[in-house]
């Protein structure tokens, strides 16, 4: 019976220090320990997600309490009134801000308390209760839910205007369309702006091509002709108003070559070639290029093909309208211009040295026609030389006077008398 008794009382002397413990263990992380701990309570305006029983309470990140309790208010429910427990020591004042964190990606959220100037007064309760924070406003906002509304105004915006943004994507499509469809004369645009700027190519530009004068030009007349040609900017189509090397592959279809250019717009350039194919020829002091208030003729051209035709075998291809006006604009010679030469390759270089020998073939045949017409057209008239009155002819002594002319007088009246 002795031994019995014993092993009772070493049984409910180890369930006491167990219980003791369990005891102190609660006291220590509820009442805090060996410091004295001051109660407050704080009123939330909404959800504080993430808060429980036990969360930290932090002072400007430091920890100096946890909550002790979370309950609604049964006046307001949409309130919550979470105690906390802090050290005493703790200086909350009347101007201290009050908020929740969330801490690490568990979603763990501790009571945050920050600021406060030494000069305000504690906080203090009211009739013995404990004191109460109010926690700011957006203090128990939930971000999750925050971002979810952000959404969904952006959705319900985008559902609104869903038939403006359906008809600005279609107005782009339609815009991209139109700068495909018009890539080449986009070029040339921004190929001319560039040559108004002064920019160039570069070392990794695309190839420039000149145009030769007329081969094999007539010898230079004996002397300077009485007649004065002026050689305006020839015409075209604005498809032939370009720098670029132009193929055809079917009567009617255009295709600019991307890699390769002439030295400028094609009429500009032929204007100057013909203008250097007469001077060559000895006509330098009857071409010009503008009319510099002189009297003359016009040479005018109208450009209708100029182009490598790709149907079929390749070949260059010139054609154009040349016609001669005199002073008072009437045309004294007109002639259709064709010539063709043969492509010795597919490539770039070989389809600008056929164009170049097909034209110098052209120039040659303009330049002799034009002359021709010149000389055999009568000089214009101009302020400078009025024309000359022709003088009656007088006899001379020892000559018969010349026959007589019946006269208009009236029958038997002698001349010089006067009527009765």
């Amino acid at each position: 019976m002795e031994t019995r008794a014993r092993y009772a009382l070493i049984g409910l002397f180890m369930l006491a220090i167990i219980l003791a413990s369990f005891a102190f263990v609660y006291w220590l992380e509820n009442k805090g320990g060996f410091t004295q701990r001051a109660i407050y309570q704080v009123r939330y305006e909404g959800s504080v997600s993430g808060l429980l029983p036990g969360s930290a309470v932090l002072f400007n990140g430091i920890r100096v309490g946890e909550v002790t309790h979370l309950t609604l208010n049964p006046n307001a429910p949409e309130q919550v009134i979470a105690t906390i427990a802090v050290d005493r020591n703790t200086p909350i004042r009347t101007d201290t801000l009050v908020g929740i964190e969330t801490q690490g990606l568990t979603g763990g959220a501790a009571v945050t308390l920050r600021g406060g100037s030494g000069s305000t007064p504690q906080v203090v309760g009211d009739g013995g209760a404990p004191p109460t924070l109010i926690a700011q406003p957006s203090a128990s906002q939930d971000w999750t839910q925050a971002a979810r509304d952000a959404f969904q105004r952006v959705d319900d915006v985008l559902a609104q205007n869903a038939e403006a943004l359906n008809q600005a994507i279609t107005n782009i499509e339609t815009f991209t369309d139109a700068l495909a469809r018009n890539s080449d004369k986009v070029d040339g645009i921004l190929a001319g702006l560039e040559r108004m700027t002064g920019g160039g190519t570069g070392a990794g530009g695309v190839p420039v091509f000149d145009l030769s004068t007329g081969t094999d030009l007539p010898s230079p007349p004996s002397e300077a002709p009485s007649w004065q040609l002026v050689i305006p900017e020839p015409t075209t189509v604005m498809g032939f108003n370009t720098d670029r090397i132009l193929l055809q592959p079917a009567e009617g279809e255009s295709k600019q070559l991307q890699d390769a250019r002439w030295s400028d717009n094609l009429p500009v350039l032929l204007q100057a070639k013909l203008l250097q194919s007469f001077e060559n020829a000895g006509y330098a002091q009857s071409v010009t290029r503008t009319q510099e208030g002189l009297g003359g003729y016009k040479l005018l051209i109208d450009i209708r093909r100029f182009h490598i035709s790709t149907e079929g075998e390749p070949e260059a291809e010139i054609e154009f309208m040349g016609k001669i006006l005199d002073a008072d604009g009437k045309i004294i010679g007109a002639k259709l211009f064709q010539v063709t030469a043969p492509v010795a390759g597919t490539d770039t270089p070989a389809y600008a040295h056929a164009l170049d020998q097909a034209f110098g073939k052209v120039q040659t045949e303009l330049l002799q026609w034009s002359a021709a017409t010149l000389d055999a057209a009568p000089p214009p008239l101009t302020p400078e030389s009025p024309a000359i009155e022709a003088a009656p002819d007088e006899p001379s002594s020892g000559d018969e006077p010349p026959a007589s002319e019946p006269s208009s007088e009236v029958p038997g009246e002698s001349p010089g008398q006067p009527m009765p």
